[in-house]
């Protein structure tokens, strides 16, 4: 698989088989991803993976969880256009194709929620980074996540990242054993597509690239 075909199959799957994947399997994975951009080589990545009968105590902890605030702002507070938009526009395609409309709140809540059990993916990984680290090592943590998830792509796996899981940083991290220096940024669900499933089939809209290039 080219890279082109690897950047254009990849999409945030939010319905997957209980298909296991194995623990070689995504050591190689982030093996390869370690090749990832980042500045002076710092590599500020900390990553722990969840899996097997690690996820199985994992589901077993986070049942009676309750979320907090996140470590960060995953949004701005007053997102401005055209981003507001772009943002809306995802959500109510997203909720269309399990015909969930905007006023059931319910339904969208129980939706919301499954981000916490992965969206029924066997395996998972939580990225974290460094309290010392600021916006440039952020932006090195990125890139080695996007080059997993293309990187899972070729390997005929699918991917979810997760930043929802920042509300639960207290009890992932007394999950995980992470020092109290380290901050999580993320989640991504790993596994294998329900590609019957409805919700699969979206497919965010992108800017055309007049929108957001400018040739100087």
């Amino acid at each position: 698989m080219d890279v082109t075909t690897a950047v254009y199959r990849r999409k945030s799957v939010r319905a997957f088989l209980p298909t296991p994947v194995s623990d070689e399997a995504i050591a190689e994975l982030l093996e390869k991803s370690s090749r990832a951009p980042s500045g002076g080589n710092v590599q500020p990545w900390k990553i722990y993976v969840v899996n097997g009968d690690s996820m199985t105590r994992f589901r077993e902890f986070i049942g009676d969880r309750k979320p907090g605030r996140a470590g960060y702002p995953v949004y701005p507070e007053s997102l401005k256009e055209p981003y507001r938009t772009a943002r809306f526009q995802l959500g109510e395609a997203m909720y269309a194709t399990i015909g969930i409309p905007r006023e059931d709140k319910p339904a969208r809540l129980r939706q919301m929620a499954k981000n916490f059990e992965f969206f029924g993916a066997p395996s998972s990984i939580f990225c974290y980074v460094d309290r010392q680290m600021g916006s440039a090592q952020w932006s090195d943590l990125g890139m080695f996540l996007q080059t997993f998830m293309l990187l899972a792509t070729e390997a005929g796996l699918d991917t979810c990242p997760q930043e929802a899981w920042a509300q639960y940083e207290e009890a992932v991290t007394e999950f995980v054993g992470a020092p109290a220096e380290l901050q999580l940024f993320s989640g991504v669900a790993l596994g294998h597509a329900d590609t019957d499933h409805p919700i699969n089939t979206l497919k965010s809209q992108r800017f055309p690239v007049a929108d957001f290039a400018t040739w100087v």
